[in-house]
């Protein structure tokens, strides 16, 4: 094993911070009822992805034995090599495997809180191959863009531009979360922790010097400068994208500092100095981060105003800055005496240096060719799993949190048959209820667990767990709440009327309300579900009953 070899090795290890990144970057700016899911839709890239690629992607995107050509390669499927060629081809296939889960991954945030998990995991085996095809035209010595002399040094167009493409497709196809656009400001819903969405940037950004160093493939000879140039150019871009993206929101965000354009501006300057960063000069490096972050967040607020709904971001961010990235290079690039280490003896002269439109022209080339491969092959293999699994949640899994309904976080778990939320807690004999708290007759919610809410105290900042009711001013007369029989009495007529319930009538959109909490004065304790740091079942009907006496009974 060269030196090469080692220090390719080590940063390939440097590169698995952006799986942590990504993950907290989405658990964050996601609701927090979907938190735990998106986690679990970063683990599934890993390792189902991660299986296909080893299977048959590294080959097609990378095999050069007989049967390659300048459109796929062949070869080398289902990985592995002699002792003589083990540490390239190992160190090679760990570096690439990278690649392609990240891919995956930014397609996970534009479909987050709204996607089946067993849908996303076939997804995931599928997405290695928009993914390595790609890879190949670009990467791959025979591919047809290597050979006219494209510039993408760490991924802007396998990587970004097909990741934010796919992800397009994915949330057209999806199609906006309930209840996104039903107000004039269209503004997201807020995040489920900001304080993970900015850990989660941090993590990408130190991965992300992992990534572009790396992708010099090596150290020996003049490659070490390449490297060091590499993290001079990606950390100016990221600066620079970074206060551009600060100072756009307190510009147009009524003197606020938004965390999502800090956030959004950080990572786009970060992808738009991914195709050139080992060939970009600091200056341009700059440019390139200031131009990066204003069309990351500009593309945001345009999917907003045109009504698309994309959670966390990754179109504006991987699509649009992927795309500048590319075309970048068009302009800005010049050779030096270190391309030849990175053998890009193919590339010419920048439009800004030669005047000449050969290279942007490539450039461009290369989007329209990507670009249409993603759309084509995503919207094939996604409608595939449409009409198959089934893409979306049903309007009462995606209201109450994938969570609850995939994982049974909080101790209770979504019975999938009978539609009805079940607590490991609850007896047969006393189901979970809970009912509206307007209804015409007494409103009792069972607290069991934080998934119900819980009841805070402004005194004493405590807890607690209980049974809580309201009766109207109408049935005050008729039950002295004071009585702890007549409680009783009222609980033992509630559960008699759940087991002689009706066929249940589902809630539709219309149905979904956010009522003002009912508050009780005494001794100051609010009854809260809204912005709780637990996942929390919205104020909204779910299944409604009517029984043998025509009372209505909201069951979850």
């Amino acid at each position: 094993m060269n030196v090469d070899e080692i220090q390719f090795f080590f940063l390939n290890k440097h590169t698995t911070a952006r799986f942590q990144g990504f993950g907290l970057l989405e658990s964050g700016s996601v609701t927090v009822k979907n938190e735990v899911n998106i986690m679990m839709k970063n683990a599934v890239d890993v390792m189902f992805g991660g299986l296909t690629f080893w299977m048959v992607g590294y080959g097609l995107g990378f095999g050069d034995e007989p049967g390659a050509n300048p459109f796929c390669g062949w070869g080398d499927f289902f990985v592995h090599a002699n002792s003589s060629e083990l540490g390239w081809t190992y160190s090679k296939f760990f570096f690439q495997s990278s690649f392609a889960t990240t891919a995956t991954t930014i397609v996970s945030g534009s479909m987050a809180e709204r996607t089946r998990l067993d849908a996303y995991i076939v997804f995931s085996m599928l997405n290695t191959f928009i993914f390595c095809i790609p890879a190949h035209w670009v990467w791959a010595p025979g591919g047809w863009l290597y050979e006219m002399g494209v510039i993408d040094i760490a991924g802007a167009g396998p990587v970004h531009l097909v990741g934010g493409v796919t992800g397009l497709v994915a949330t057209l196809m999806l199609k906006p979360r309930h209840g996104r656009f039903t107000t004039d400001k269209n503004e997201q819903p807020a995040m489920g922790s900001p304080t993970n969405a900015i850990l989660g940037m941090f993590m990408l950004w130190w991965g992300w010097l992992g990534f572009n160093c790396g992708s010099t493939f090596g150290i020996s000879g003049l490659k070490w400068k390449l490297a060091a140039r590499s993290a001079v150019t990606t950390t100016l871009a990221s600066v620079a994208g970074g206060i551009v993206g600060t100072m756009t929101s307190y510009i147009f965000k009524q003197r606020r500092f938004d965390v999502g354009y800090t956030i959004n501006g950080i990572l786009g300057s970060l992808v738009g100095i991914t195709a050139s960063c080992a060939l970009a000069k600091p200056w341009e490096a700059l440019v390139i981060g200031v131009c990066s972050s204003l069309i990351t967040n500009g593309v945001c607020e345009l999917l907003s105003k045109l009504k698309i709904d994309d959670p966390v971001g990754c179109v504006g961010t991987h699509a649009a800055s992927g795309m500048f990235s590319l075309l970048a290079s068009g302009f800005l690039t010049e050779k030096d005496e270190l391309t030849d280490a990175m053998q890009l003896d193919r590339i010419r002269p920048g439009l800004v240096y030669s005047g000449d439109f050969r290279q942007l022209g490539i450039q461009a080339l290369a989007v329209v060719s990507i670009c249409g491969w993603t759309v084509v092959t995503s919207v094939v293999f996604l409608k595939l799993i449409q009409v198959t699994v089934g893409l979306r949640v049903s309007l009462e899994e995606e209201i109450i949190g994938a969570d609850i309904v995939e994982h049974a976080i909080g101790g209770v778990f979504y019975n999938k048959k009978t539609r009805m939320i079940e607590s490991e807690q609850a007896s047969k004999e006393e189901p979970d209820i809970i009912r509206h708290y307007d209804q015409p007759i007494a409103t009792m919610h069972r607290r069991q667990s934080h998934v119900y809410g819980r009841r805070f105290s402004t005194q004493s900042g405590s807890c607690k767990d209980s049974l809580h009711y309201q009766l109207p001013v109408s049935l005050s007369d008729e039950v002295d709440v004071s009585e702890k029989n007549s409680l009783m009495t009222l609980l033992k007529n509630i559960m008699n009327w759940c087991k002689t319930r009706k066929n249940p009538v589902l809630f539709s959109p219309k149905d979904y309300v956010t009522p003002n909490l009912p508050i009780s004065h005494d001794n100051e304790i609010y009854d809260l579900q809204g912005n709780l740091p637990y996942p929390s079942i919205p104020s909204c009907k779910y299944v409604e009953e009517t029984n043998r006496d025509n009372i209505t009974v909201t069951y979850v």
